[in-house]
């Protein structure tokens, strides 16, 4: 961990910017306020959880070095949710080539800055600024603080993943490298029923999702959506269990403990969709959702055994069936996924902006993103002219 800085001042704003390391010290409606209320993983409870169930801290490789801008009288005006990082654990947009092409070359590429919501690839607001304040001049403000923290710090790069198009175009104006990645969302489309959905599909799409939602029902199962109070501990364990056996069967490392869970549950539960399927009483798989403004948000899933069909029903299926019920405008089922398009998910753009320090690394890095741009944004036209909906009678 490198010195935290003096207080900078942020260009003609009259704001002076400093750095945290945790979330705590900010109190939760000035945070709040600039974070907003419809996308909850920026959001004051997730983030403190995060840190406070030891899921995010030096030791997991995630060290908050949250921006915090106040105006002269002392209140947060804007913030973002910054973490200095020793690997590119957690991070869903993947810089590995990068690090290891800088580290053959004998240079150091970690600790670098991410700007992020930890293990969450979620677009949302990164460079917050709370509504009333100058916009414009603040939320650029962050992003040269950034660069500040890279130059003085002597690291290799920042980095602000899942943002807003609109804030990852805006610092790519001021010389931060663009990148776009995709995901798959379903739209609601003002759909009575998920029957309503299934109708807009072709034939052979909405035969298929009927034959996977008949093989996960032939389990036997009683399928359930809990939330709140309805979520209690034995719950959380085996969820925990779960997450944790998904996680080692794709060679990952579990970083979300279980105090985790629990916290969000506590702070969070409200928002919290989560999808059960028991038997005999006995939670046999689930799916955590979490709701915030006009979408839900599928995170993760996982289950005792290889129940087939099980996955799709509990995260894909049940999400569209909630969102219908509860008038939500989308599902965005988390990241990558190409099979979520026969089951109705289209593909859309998610979007992070880059400062390389190197001009030789960032070259490159630059090249690399042209190229990678033009070759995704072809790949998403033709996923979306395949797509499973039907454009006349069938």
């Amino acid at each position: 961990m490198f010195e935290t800085p003096e207080r900078a001042r942020a260009a003609r704003s009259g704001v002076s910017v400093r750095c945290v390391e945790s979330i705590a010290t900010i109190p939760a409606a000035a945070w709040d306020a600039c974070a907003g209320a419809d996308n909850p993983f920026v959001g004051h409870p997730f983030l403190l959880a995060l840190e406070e169930s030891g899921s995010v801290a030096e030791a997991t490789g995630w060290s908050p070095y949250h921006l915090a801008a106040e105006d002269a009288a002392g209140d947060l005006v804007a913030c973002a949710p910054l973490y200095l990082k020793s690997h590119s654990y957690g991070e869903y947009v993947f810089d590995w080539g990068w690090a290891e092409a800088w580290q053959r070359a004998g240079k150091r590429y970690y600790p670098k800055l991410q700007c992020a919501v930890p293990f969450t690839p979620v677009a949302g607001p990164r460079l917050m600024v709370r509504p009333g304040q100058p916009s414009a001049m603040l939320a650029p403000a962050l992003g040269d603080v950034m660069v500040g923290l890279v130059e003085r710090g002597k690291l290799s790069s920042a980095h602000v993943t899942f943002a807003s198009e609109a804030q990852a175009r805006l610092l790519a104006e001021r010389g931060w490298l663009l990148r776009m990645g995709e995901q798959f969302h379903w739209h609601n489309r003002g759909y009575a029923s998920f029957d309503a959905f299934l109708d807009t599909l072709s034939s052979r799409k909405r035969k298929a999702i009927r034959r996977e939602r008949e093989g996960a029902r032939a389990h036997g199962f009683v399928l359930r959506t809990l939330s709140g109070p309805e979520i209690d501990a034995a719950r959380w364990d085996a969820f925990h269990r779960f997450y944790c056996n998904t996680i080692d069967r794709k060679w990952g490392h579990p970083y979300l403990t279980r105090e985790f869970w629990s916290r969000i549950g506590a702070t969070m539960g409200d928002k919290v969709a989560l999808m059960v399927a028991e038997r005999d009483g006995e939670t046999v798989a689930c799916a955590l959702n979490i709701e915030g403004g006009d979408t839900l948000y599928g995170r993760t899933w996982g289950a005792a055994g290889d129940f087939r069909f099980l996955h799709f029903e509990l995260c894909y299926y049940r999400a569209i069936e909630h969102a219908i019920a509860r008038g939500l405008a989308r599902v965005e089922a988390g990241a990558q996924g190409e099979h979520k398009i026969s089951r109705g998910y289209l593909p859309v753009s998610t979007w992070s902006a880059h400062w390389i320090a190197d001009a030789s690394l960032r070259r490159a890095v630059s090249r690399f993103l042209e190229a990678e741009r033009k070759m995704l944004a072809e790949a998403m036209a033709a996923q979306s002219e395949a797509g499973p909906y039907r454009r006349e009678a069938d």
